[in-house]
């Protein structure tokens, strides 16, 4: 199956409403990390403001910032990043109004149906199964992934936003080793214990103390997430202990091996961390923004708080060197459907739900790849 990227069909600005538009008004901000009164917040979609008779696409947006003009150009930045005197896009209103367009119909292709809308295979105002469940076939959303990463290995840039459910699994651990091997990764985003039980996975061969193919306890088995944590802080930094205890498979040896960046975010319930884990959250959320600024390709797998997290600073599209813009596909992979809902209803014109186990996905994706026999 090929892939095609969903072609962007940009405004019309030859409408009456967006050339008689007025340009945006910009107002300094009155201290540090403070908006003047009246500030525009920005959304995932693409936006455009009118500077000087000519309408600027902003060729970065995140949810909840702020529109930064320097020098003719947008720059698109948290409330946190604000400096006294910087030129602030003001005003509430969406549709050129006040030289601000917010743009929602780039993509038509990758529209949801609207409640009570035809079901996209038919004509009925009613029709079973147009959410996503457990009960949902989801055979065409794994040939259509297949396509896509085979399309971004060579075009764009994809990060995996990882929950510790596979280091649990031998066989899943694998899987997505040989994935990031094979090229399909870009970026990865996980917490403190996706790293910790994958190196434990390498050190003791268990997860959480239970064997990672047996799913058997071990003896003393509690200590060895805390006994693999002080090994890697006894030797600093986890590519250290990588060389030093001889590690050769796993996750995070398969990032280390084929230099794929990773950011690992702390969360208050931590053990140890691990070195090189960020403690301080915005730190980490900087970090992450630098690789979704890139990113063309998201794919969450079984973590909530880091899919939110991610979700929330990722635009609907990207705008690509040549000036091409193209949306950004997200997927939101968990075995519970609150977590898959809550991310499908986050807005974005791109965003897949799939309800499964993810260590049965991986498997399935890995096999579809061609990386697994």
């Amino acid at each position: 199956m090929s892939f095609a990227v969903t072609p962007y069909t940009p405004p019309d600005f030859d409408a009456a409403h967006l050339r008689e538009a007025p340009d945006a008004r910009l107002k300094p901000a009155p201290k540090d990390f403070v908006a003047p009164e009246g500030y525009h917040a920005m959304s995932i979609y693409p936006e455009y403001l009118k500077l000087n008779g000519q309408w600027v696409l902003a060729r970065d947006s995140r949810m909840d910032c702020v529109a930064v003009v320097e020098d003719g150009e947008i720059f698109v930045r948290e409330f946190r990043h604000i400096k006294k005197g910087d030129l602030i896009a003001c005003g509430r209103t969406e549709h050129g109004e006040e030289g601000i367009l917010v743009y929602t119909e780039g993509f038509r292709e990758l529209d949801l149906p609207e409640p009570g809308a035809p079901h996209p295979g038919g004509h009925d105002n009613f029709a079973f199964r147009l959410g996503r469940s457990r009960e949902t076939a989801f055979s065409r959303d794994y040939d259509e992934l297949y396509a896509l990463l085979e399309h971004e290995r060579e075009h764009g840039y994809v990060v995996w936003v990882l929950g510790p459910a596979f280091s649990f699994n031998g066989y899943s651990r694998d899987a997505f080793a040989k994935i990031i091997d094979a090229g399909y990764v870009d970026a990865v985003f996980a917490g403190n214990a996706l790293a910790t039980h994958d190196l434990e996975g390498a050190y003791f061969h268990t997860a959480l103390g239970q064997d990672i193919d047996t799913q058997e306890n071990r003896p003393n088995g509690h200590y060895h997430h805390l006994d693999t944590i002080n090994r890697v802080r006894y030797w600093g930094s986890i590519d250290k202990f990588i060389e030093e205890e001889h590690v050769h498979d796993g996750i995070m040896h398969a990032l280390e091996k084929n230099h794929v960046p990773y950011v690992l975010a702390g969360s208050i319930r931590d053990d140890g961390p691990l070195p090189g884990v960020f403690g301080n959250a915005y730190a980490a959320q900087d970090v992450m923004r630098s690789h979704i600024r890139k990113a063309t390709t998201v794919i969450c797998l079984a973590t909530m708080l880091h899919t939110i997290a991610t979700g929330n600073m990722t635009p609907s599209y990207r705008v690509l060197e040549d000036g091409t813009v193209r949306p950004v596909y997200f997927y939101c992979v968990d075995i519970a459907e609150f977590t898959v809902n809550k991310l499908v209803d986050r807005g974005s014109l791109a965003s897949r739900g799939i309800v499964t186990n993810v260590q049965d996905f991986i498997a399935h994706v890995g096999k579809g790849l061609g990386v697994l026999g």
